[in-house]
């Protein structure tokens, strides 16, 4: 993926919502609540970067990606 999602806003308030929550889990976090708010809008920005996660392989990619640097770069 050429798009660094690390440095938009909806990950950002991503990342500090996950680090408020106390949540050990991001998988956990991303389904519910305040995690799920923030990763969508996410995936609405990375369509609007032209990142194609229309089919649920890429979807599933993009969310695995987003909690790997959730649980490196936020916990």
């Amino acid at each position: 993926m050429s798009w660094d999602f690390t440095e938009d806003a909806a990950f950002l308030a991503l990342c500090d919502a996950y680090k408020e929550s106390g949540e050990p889990s991001a998988m956990e976090f991303l389904a519910h609540g305040e995690g799920a708010f923030h990763f969508q809008e996410l995936t609405q920005n990375a369509a609007g970067e032209g990142i194609d996660l229309g089919d649920s392989d890429a979807l599933d990619a993009f969310q695995q990606e987003v909690i790997d640097t959730l649980e490196e770069l936020c916990s």
